[in-house]
């Protein structure tokens, strides 16, 4: 159970709300993903952790969800000039544009993370942990390398 919280703690680390409606487009299309990955990281979690009564189908549906997510191209959402340096409203750190090839390939790791847990979602809850488990610790290697603070 303590596992399967720090997993969720993890995991919600790659949410974050948006701040403002002025925002560019790009900084809100980035923070919809992130949400969308929190809300079904969510449904997994409550299922994981037993708080939830797991549905096969609903797991499916949310684990789907996570990898249609992480399969987007990102380049559209994190133009030059849309970091926290620059505007208010986001945490993306300017290393991002510094470190794209790197930025990019640990958006890969959460897309094969993703693929893998939705390979998995449907077949019981003891699967997925360990798949909550890899796709928290894709999410926390790009959160700790290029998301400010709050």
């Amino acid at each position: 159970m303590k596992k399967t919280i720090t997993v969720l703690a993890a995991l919600a680390v790659c949410a974050t709300a948006a701040t403002a409606q002025d925002l560019p487009q790009p900084v809100k299309a980035r923070q919809g993903q992130f949400n969308i990955l929190a809300l079904n990281l969510g449904v997994l979690g409550g299922m994981a952790k037993g708080a939830v009564e797991y549905d096969a189908e609903a797991a499916q549906a949310a684990a789907d969800n996570i990898a249609a997510v992480a399969s987007l191209h990102q380049a559209a959402m994190w133009t030059e000039g849309t970091d926290n340096m620059s505007i208010d409203g986001t945490r993306a750190q300017p290393v991002i544009w510094e470190q794209m090839d790197d930025f990019n390939s640990k958006w890969e790791d959460l897309g094969t993370a993703a693929t893998e847990m939705a390979s998995a979602a449907g077949t019981g809850q003891e699967a997925l942990g360990p798949m909550l488990g890899k796709v928290g610790g894709a999410c926390k290697a790009c959160h700790d390398t290029y998301r400010a603070p709050e």
